[in-house]
């Protein structure tokens, strides 16, 4: 368990460790990340992603979107892939969503 925690840890500031150790902004990362989230639509390849999606019910959240894993083919988002998840695991993928609305809230009143 410790070392799945230190995964955790890692997993959260890696984004940053990245930009350290480059000492510039990532832009490599996600300009391939589109480039292949567009190359699974146009060959409708139906490979999974980690992505933003709208959400209609999975993980208990409706009607927001939220990172997510899904499947991409050449209609879009094919399929929310929804894991089974512990009980803990679920209540902070609901922390994270409490964040996102928070903050959309406050975008909305720009």
């Amino acid at each position: 368990m410790d070392r799945i925690n230190a995964i955790v840890e890692r997993t959260k500031k890696g984004g940053g460790e990245i930009v350290n150790l480059l000492g510039t902004s990532g832009w490599y990362a996600p300009g391939a990340s589109a480039a292949q989230m567009v190359e699974a639509i146009l060959k409708d390849s139906k490979r999974i992603f980690p992505a933003c999606a709208y959400l209609t019910g999975q993980y208990g959240l409706n009607d927001m979107y939220l990172g997510v894993p899904i499947k991409l083919g050449r209609n879009g988002v094919e399929e929310v892939i929804e894991l089974k998840l512990t009980e803990e695991e679920l209540a902070l993928v609901h922390s994270s969503a409490e964040a996102v609305q928070k903050v959309t809230k406050v975008l909305e009143t720009l």
